[in-house]
């Protein structure tokens, strides 16, 4: 089964990411880090169970010489809401079930975390990006020691995620059986579009 774990704000620079999201949900990030083999870096924030990172490449990380996750190879604009991640207990078994082209399961660590993820060869996810990146937490962060777990609580919590996509009842039979959580909503609409209410100290406020 899986549970949603975080969302991804892609952002042209780090910089630009953070200030757009700490002016939209009016709250500082946290620290993130660096991912080496994807040459990318990211700030994070607390959403109680679960996290969002804003994530951009790192401009003092050499080329990782394949496509980064998230098609950020490709991404362009303003920062944006641009992907959800899905945790599971076994990736193998959770790639086996999902649509074609999930990925491949690769292993990633950053300070004392440590997991798994299945990265697609092209970067790019099933359902132009709608479908979830699975990742699989090892040792202690698959228990108190989570992304979540360690981020400073400042009040934010995730009520809604919708996601709309031209094929959205493909999409939905796709998660249907394999995830279950009532704040994912799968919705029609004529292109790939993401949009997060969050619950802040200052309201509702949403990312798109």
């Amino acid at each position: 089964m899986l549970r949603l774990d975080h969302l991804a704000v892609t952002a042209m620079t780090l910089e630009a990411g953070v200030a757009a999201m700490e002016a939209a949900l009016g709250v500082a990030l946290a620290a993130g880090g660096k991912h080496a083999l994807m040459g990318t870096h990211n700030r994070l924030l607390g959403l109680g169970d679960v996290y969002l990172e804003v994530i951009a490449v790192d401009p003092d990380a050499a080329a990782p010489g394949r496509p980064r996750w998230f098609d950020m190879d490709h991404f362009a604009g303003a920062p944006r809401l641009t992907n959800w991640i899905a945790r599971c207990d076994d990736l193998a078994s959770a790639v086996a079930l999902a649509p074609a082209g999930i990925g491949v399961p690769t292993a990633f660590a950053r300070g004392e975390l440590r997991w798994q993820m299945a990265v697609p060869e092209d970067g790019r996810l099933p359902f132009d990006g709608a479908y979830p990146a699975l990742i699989a937490w090892q040792g202690a962060a698959r228990g108190a020691g989570h992304p979540a777990a360690r981020l400073p609580d400042v009040g934010c919590r995730l009520r809604r995620l919708e996601i709309a996509h031209p094929e959205a009842a493909a999409l939905r039979a796709a998660l249907a059986g394999v995830l279950d959580d009532p704040r994912v909503v799968i919705v029609a609409g004529a292109v790939k579009a993401m949009r997060a209410e969050i619950e802040t100290p200052h309201g509702l406020r949403v990312i798109a």
